[in-house]
């Protein structure tokens, strides 16, 4: 082979690496979508849970303290659970939610989380547990209201007519206590029949047959039991409406509104949803009459109000002078000089400015890469014709 073509196939060479480069790194940060985050806990932590989100505000779960985790049966003192693998913002709590730890950023990968206290935590991303991760499996959240005499509470979970068990073994999987009185376990989307039981498995209901959804089940004393898919706790209330008066350089101001103690969100990612001009003075927006707890916000939410308690049920009328000092009331407010609009004054003519110059859209490929790529073009020509200038 010639040295021209010699060179000129080098430098095709490089010209396709650098052109391969961006499809080459988004295969690499392809995944399915979700991590696995392994927690440690101490020994007087129970029921660890894990809340997660991502950067822009959004919730893995509908609410606090988040999922809770399951016991590795082959590693003994680890908990697990799946998350979306862009909810990158982690906490573990337990103790019913009395203990947790500080806010952790993690990386987009599976997780090994090992928690001396709340305020000492380590983050691995190589794996501290033996065998293999488990796989995911959907899953859906069963509640159970049970007698009082009931102790141990437990769910046996099974596809029918093939028996399948979501458990090992009878009397099945611990569930949790709430503070609303209700017990929680999830299940498998694949189950189809389910009995909880007590007691070490001494009292139970009879098979329940159940779709794959979330689901509410109220225990008798004698056994039998009756189940809806409705919560039943699930609060009551018209929609009510906020009134906003926003400082004039908060730009794009939004409402996030939740109801406190429980943490159940009204929008599903932070900032939350855009306020309303509908012209007379104040920024509007509806939202359920169950909140009890508001912020507003502008600038994409770099800016903010401390968390203003509100009564539920009640229309709200909010006065933010700034981030510090807002004022709720629940009639509207009569016009101060604070609130009253400020006196319009005379628009100057603006001096009549050059049109910018209209930005091409970027394409996918880094810009650096389109000009190393120019430069070996040229090189590559130049080299051709010296070498034939040579020849001759």
């Amino acid at each position: 082979m010639s040295s021209t073509k010699r060179i000129f196939t080098c430098l095709l060479s490089v010209m396709f690496l650098l052109m391969m480069a961006p499809a080459i790194a988004f295969a690499e940060g392809a995944s399915d979508g979700r991590i696995i985050v392994y927690a440690q806990v101490p020994d007087d932590w129970s029921n660890p849970c894990l809340w997660a989100w991502s950067d822009d505000g959004t919730n893995a779960f509908d609410a606090w303290p988040g999922e809770a985790m399951e016991a590795d049966a082959n590693n003994e003192g680890w908990y697990y659970c799946w998350i979306p693998e862009s909810a990158t913002n982690i906490i573990i709590n337990a103790n019913d939610s009395t203990v947790q730890t500080t806010d952790q950023k993690i990386e987009a990968q599976n997780t090994w989380v090992t928690v001396t206290d709340g305020e000492n935590v380590a983050v691995s991303y190589e794996q501290q547990t033996s065998g293999d991760i488990p796989e995911y499996v959907e899953t859906f959240k069963i509640h159970a209201q049970v007698p009082e005499s009931w102790q141990d509470v437990r769910l046996w979970a099974w596809l029918d007519p093939d028996g399948t068990n979501a458990s090992d073994a009878w009397p099945g999987k611990a569930m949790t206590a709430g503070e609303d009185g209700w017990y929680t376990a999830t299940a498998p989307v694949w189950v189809n029949r389910i009995i909880v039981n007590g007691n070490g498995g001494e009292v139970q209901t009879e098979d329940l047959s159940i779709d794959p959804a979330e689901i509410w089940v109220t225990v008798s004393e004698d056994g039998t039991a009756e189940f809806t898919y409705n919560d039943p706790n699930a609060p009551v209330a018209e929609d009510i409406t906020v009134r906003v008066k926003a400082p004039a350089d908060w730009s794009e101001p939004n409402l996030w509104a939740w109801s406190a103690p429980d943490g159940t969100n009204a929008f599903s990612a932070w900032p939350g949803e855009p306020l309303e001009d509908t012209g007379d003075g104040w920024l509007t927006l509806s939202v359920p009459g169950w909140i009890n707890s508001i912020i507003v916000n502008g600038n994409e939410g770099s800016v903010q109000t401390s968390d203003l308690s509100v009564e539920t049920g009640k229309d709200v009328w909010i006065v933010v002078t700034d981030a510090e000092n807002a004022t709720v009331s629940y009639e509207e407010p009569a016009e101060t000089a604070e609130t009253a609009p400020a006196a319009e004054e005379p628009i100057e003519p603006e001096a009549t400015a050059e049109p910018a110059p209209v930005q091409e859209e970027q394409s996918g490929i880094p810009v650096a890469a389109i000009v190393v790529v120019v430069i070996v073009v040229v090189v590559a020509a130049g080299a051709v014709i010296y070498m034939k200038k040579k020849k001759k």
